[in-house]
């Protein structure tokens, strides 16, 4: 007998589920792609991609996950040769600077492990070393999905004021765009990257670039015509602003996904996030008090209100997660970029996700520890319960 039949629960970070209007917004015929009804859904889509990413500059898509957006942003301000600052805290960090590498770049990479979030006096004493102004960009993730690790990319931004540095702060916000706070104007962060897949509720394929003026004048010479964002932000025909056929129907998605996100207000938004990210911390406190499971992060500033990663011990991560799903239906994330990677496993509860789908995640994991007999302590439902009560 399995207790999997039933619809299943894709907890993963990313892709995350799927409101059900999302969906039947893109079940429909194609549409006209030369005028009519998808252009205006295209134009108001720009306004609401930046009120989600609070800014007032430019914003280009994509048809390509976040690893095209990675390259598009750095296409749009490299030239071979320049110097980039990489701040690493987990295997995206790094990922993204192995896309600066294969363009061509110099990297300095600075890596803060697997646990800690970005040290903004250990960025200000790199830039103070670059004397000479070499480097170009400074590349951060807001929140690293392989780990959990939340930094504070205002404080990156003060650190290099402080140091008196020109160069530009890219801002990878791919796991965090509409889950946790994030401020790209008023946190000074010059070009900010994301995709559709995980807080914006869209089947995986669409990307974003956002944008400012300082950005805008760095152009280099990586650049090509397909990965431009000037004609993507500001076409002077329709088919521009994807150079070519546009995605249509994840377009309809889109459009749909932004509705319910602005409907519920930003505020509200973050608040859900907080308040679910904290009830699974609870249960995980209480778990930790005897066994293997911890939280991957100690700090709670520095955890992600989308994504938790947890350390549990080899092999009881794949055990773990294979229980998970084939008896109960539930879908755990891999432990990613790790050795040994069946020691962790990863929680999303980005988007599209409400107090009784956490509490269902929780009584599952408790559910697999006991049926497979790792150790943990005690009280875990009833302290996660406790949180959403108090909200």
């Amino acid at each position: 007998m399995s207790l999997s039949n039933g619809r299943a629960y894709l907890a993963i970070p990313g892709p995350s589920v799927m409101p059900d209007t999302v969906l039947q917004a893109m079940h429909r015929a194609s549409p006209n792609i030369y005028e009519g009804e998808l252009h205006e859904l295209t134009h108001s889509l720009m306004p609401d991609l930046k009120k989600v990413a609070m800014t007032e500059h430019q914003v280009a898509i994509y048809i390509g996950n976040g690893h095209a957006a990675w390259e598009a942003a750095l296409a749009n301000v490299l030239s071979p040769g320049d110097h980039v600052l990489v701040l690493a805290t987990g295997r995206f960090g790094i990922g993204w600077g192995e896309i600066a590498a294969g363009l061509q770049a110099e990297l300095q990479t600075v890596d803060f492990g697997n646990e800690m979030a970005i040290d903004p006096a250990r960025v200000e004493e790199a830039l103070k070393a670059d004397k000479d102004h070499r480097i170009k960009a400074v590349m951060a993730v807001h929140v690293d999905t392989s780990t959990s690790v939340k930094s504070d990319i205002a404080a990156v931004r003060a650190a290099m004021d402080r140091a008196e540095h020109p160069a530009l702060l890219m801002a990878d916000c791919i796991a965090s765009l509409g889950c946790d706070r994030f401020e790209m104007d008023n946190w000074g962060v010059d070009v900010m990257v994301s995709g559709c897949q995980k807080g914006l509720m869209t089947p995986a394929g669409v990307s974003f670039v956002w944008f400012n003026k300082k950005a805008d004048a760095a152009q280099g010479t990586c650049v090509t015509r397909y990965w431009d964002w000037r004609p993507r932000a500001n076409p002077e025909v329709y088919y521009q602003h994807f150079a070519g056929t546009a995605p249509t129907h994840h377009l309809y998605g889109l459009r749909a996904a932004l509705d319910i996100l602005l409907e519920e207000g930003l505020e509200a938004v973050f608040a859900r996030h907080e308040t679910l990210a904290r009830a699974i911390w609870s249960a995980f406190d209480c778990w930790s008090e005897e066994g293997p499971l911890k939280l991957n992060v100690a700090d709670p500033a520095f955890r992600s209100h989308a994504v938790t990663a947890a350390v549990i011990g080899s092999p009881n991560g794949d055990r773990l997660r294979h229980w998970c799903e084939h008896h109960c239906g539930l879908t755990l994330g891999i432990g990613l970029g790790r050795s040994p990677e069946d020691a962790y496993f990863r929680i999303g509860h980005m988007g599209h996700v409400n107090a009784h789908m956490i509490m269902g995640v929780l009584g599952t994991i408790q559910a697999g520890l006991s049926a497979l007999d790792i150790p943990h302590g005690r009280g875990a439902l009833e302290a996660a319960a406790d949180v959403i009560a108090q909200s």
